[in-house]
């Protein structure tokens, strides 16, 4: 990365109040911490507030920071936003609290309830909330048939494809969407990124506006697409899904590329800037 654009950067922006920062690809890949990014997190929060903005919505806030606290991670809480957090929050905000089925994991049931929301059966359902959900069978879309049928509607937390993992990539939770779209339904909201309902509720927790936040990611099209039409700057590391040459091919271009987090954040300290 360059230090003369890291340096003109912090000259534009006065220095960022707060990092917005990804979990898979750019702190994990496949559940193992990368090399040097718990070391990187802590300097990052020397610099900064610090989000963890995810769109894994297989676990709640609180599961997200014990998992991330076990493998050697400084994270709390009320620093983590996940995509379960966002769809519990932006039905509560949006349509008050409302009776909902759920296709997904321990996480989305949890921060749903948490949010005051009531889990019912297909039937009863005001809404189909879906998520990743590793356990997905026949029976369960036969379930959600049956609540849209009977007049549910359609709220997903993202269209993640897939997700790194040590050995390749993984299905995401955009395939459980999709096994749903192919029955003819399609989700009225998604709420992770890109979606800006994502980083405008990151942007909530840290209190800061859009141009003094920097958004850390590893995916090109989720990441960096949705923070920069938020007006956020981005800085992508290749430590996950996109490479250096997917930023012409995708015509996608974050404010700063760096090879990992901590070569993101040494190079933001040698250019001078601190709080």
């Amino acid at each position: 990365m360059d230090k003369g654009l890291v340096s003109a950067v912090m000259e534009r922006t006065k220095g960022y109040k707060a990092f917005i920062v990804d979990v898979d690809g750019v702190l994990v890949k496949g559940g193992d911490p990368l090399p040097s990014a718990a070391e990187a997190l802590e300097e990052l929060k020397r610099l900064g507030h610090v989000i963890i903005l995810t769109n894994n919505s297989t676990r709640s806030r609180a599961q997200t920071a014990k998992a991330l606290q076990t493998l050697g991670f400084p994270v709390e809480p009320k620093m983590v936003v996940t995509s379960s957090y966002i769809a519990a929050r932006w039905l509560l905000e949006r349509e008050g609290k409302r009776k909902v089925w759920v296709i997904g994991e321990e996480g989305l049931v949890e921060e749903l309830s948490r949010a005051g929301h009531e889990l019912v059966s297909p039937e009863e359902a005001e809404w189909v909330v879906a998520g990743m959900d590793r356990r997905l069978t026949y029976e369960k879309l036969a379930h959600a048939l049956r609540a849209f049928l009977s007049g549910a509607r359609f709220l997903a937390t993202n269209r993640d494809g897939t997700f790194p993992a040590p050995r390749g990539l993984l299905p995401g939770a955009g395939a459980v969407v999709g096994a749903i779209e192919g029955m003819g339904f399609s989700p009225e909201t998604v709420v992770g990124k890109p979606s800006p309902i994502a980083f405008e509720i990151a942007l909530e927790v840290a209190g800061v506006l859009p141009n003094e936040a920097l958004m850390i990611g590893d995916r090109l099209e989720t990441d960096i697409l949705g923070a920069h039409r938020a007006g956020l700057d981005t800085a992508l590391v290749l430590t996950g899904v996109s490479h250096e040459e997917d930023i012409e091919r995708q015509g996608i271009s974050p404010t700063l590329v760096a090879r990992d987090l901590g070569d993101l954040v040494a190079l933001l300290v040698d250019a001078g800037w601190a709080r």
